[in-house]
């Protein structure tokens, strides 16, 4: 995702755009997906509104509910967001958004499959594939997703992966088998993000693909998986796990024939996005890799793009990238810092024991629900009226503008003596064709 969307702001911006994807043809993988306003926006403004309008569902609320009774603990309402926000929030597949943005990035880049990248010069800069070309250009920009090269490159080691204990069922049932059942119909006709929170476990599941299609996220323990977008789950062991939940969600269960399932593991914020040459940058997983208890993954990686992009739409000589990267990563890692540790928090919230915390929560969800009382610091992050300023009004590009104005301009726009010329690269794995490319742009 963020390489396409960084090949695109890039191409968008002027420079020549080479991506380099390890994948021998980019297909569908994964499920569904949130693109929530601080990403719609982008995708609008990119124009392309309509197309996914066509593919997602606007839900109209996220409800939680205890796991065993089906009872309803909170509720925020999502239909004002684009009133609130100025933009939409949208439930997609990953496959529709990796399409969208590849039809974005299209007209801007040279796409080169099955090029593999082992090894990678930092001072040159330069990249060598597998077949033992050698890649050259100005910039390469590493966005190889949660197990990434090119990060090694940068830190020179690995920032180090933490299990969280949880796995993921991830599940799509056909549409119309829920309209068929009166007690499950509603979770179609009036589309919601429904979660269910139990001990050590929860559910989170949403229409997409235009209310045909239903997806079912299952949080769960982890019981030796492997961190993965494509490996396969078993859907028996999956329906044991969650047998102690409501009937509804069993019978959701039911309809599922196949599953993926993927390990979670967490990462801290790394010191630098970097190399200390100035001729290789991270963006998306490879610098900042997000738990999903927040939804807001791809939305990073995205906004990355976007404010990489809009920086290096201003650069007019070599001698402004050193500072036009170091802006990209002062405007960037604060935020996508604080969007981990929100997701790190969701995953406490929803998996609480029965008992005194797990009372205190539900109770304090139904006052927001209710409410009865401020909403800032509600354990619903959704209904924590500031968290969600934060989150959904930000536009990146505007805060690109921003800095262009007070900083920029007078420190970066002095460097500029004469106009340069240069090529710039993004670099990706996508070796299950999650953030699987490299591109190289002409500055």
């Amino acid at each position: 995702m963020g390489g396409l969307a960084a090949a695109h702001c890039l191409g968008h911006a002027g420079h020549k755009v080479t991506l380099l994807e390890s994948a021998a043809a980019l297909g569908e993988v994964g499920a569904g997906i949130q693109v929530s306003p601080n990403v719609s926006r982008l995708l609008r403004r990119w124009g392309a509104g309509d197309a996914l309008e066509r593919v997602a569902v606007r839900p109209q609320a996220i409800v939680l509910r205890r796991y065993d009774t089906g009872e309803r603990v909170a509720y925020t309402r999502w239909d004002d967001m684009e009133a609130r926000f100025g933009a939409p929030y949208y439930h997609v597949h990953r496959a529709d958004l990796h399409r969208l943005l590849f039809d974005l990035a299209r007209p801007y880049m040279t796409l080169r499959l099955k090029s593999t990248v082992v090894a990678v010069d930092p001072d040159a800069p330069s990249v060598t594939l597998a077949s033992g070309e050698v890649v050259r250009g100005d910039l390469i920009v590493g966005a190889d997703g949660v197990k990434s090269m090119i990060q090694r490159v940068v830190l020179g080691h690995t920032n180090p992966a933490e299990p969280t204990g949880d796995a993921v069922y991830r599940a799509i049932v056909p549409a119309h088998l829920l309209l068929e059942d009166p007690e499950l119909r509603p979770f179609v006709e009036t589309p919601e993000m429904t979660g269910w929170m139990g001990p050590g476990r929860h559910i989170m599941a949403y229409c997409i693909r235009a209310k045909k299609e239903y997806n079912i996220v299952l949080a769960h323990p982890d019981d030796g998986s492997v961190e993965s977008w494509t490996a396969e789950g078993s859907a028996d062991k999956m329906r044991a796990d969650f047998a102690d939940f409501e009937p509804r969600v069993r019978k959701l269960l039911g309809f599922v024939q196949s599953t993926l399932k993927w390990r979670l593991m967490d990462r801290q914020p790394l010191p630098t996005w970097i190399h200390p040459a100035h001729k290789v940058v991270l963006l998306g997983d490879a610098c900042h890799p997000m738990l999903p208890y927040r939804a807001q993954g791809a939305a990073m990686a995205i906004e990355d793009a976007a404010v990489l992009g809009g920086l290096l739409a201003r650069l007019r000589a070599p001698a402004q990238l050193p500072a036009l990267l170091r802006a990209y990563e002062a405007l960037r890692r604060p935020r996508t810092a604080e969007t981990q540790a929100q997701s790190r928090l969701n995953q406490r919230i929803f998996h609480l024991e029965d008992g005194e915390a797990q009372r205190e929560r539900d109770a304090a969800m139904r006052r927001a629900m209710e409410g009865e009382e401020t909403l800032e610091g509600s354990p619903n992050q959704w209904a924590d009226r500031r968290k969600n300023a934060v989150q959904f009004a930000y536009d990146a590009d505007k805060e690109v503008e921003r800095w262009w104005r007070e900083v920029g301009e007078r420190t970066v726009g002095a460097l500029a003596a004469e106009e340069g010329a240069g090529e710039v690269g993004a670099d990706a794995e996508g070796a299950e064709g999650a953030e699987g490319e490299r591109v190289r742009s002409r500055l």
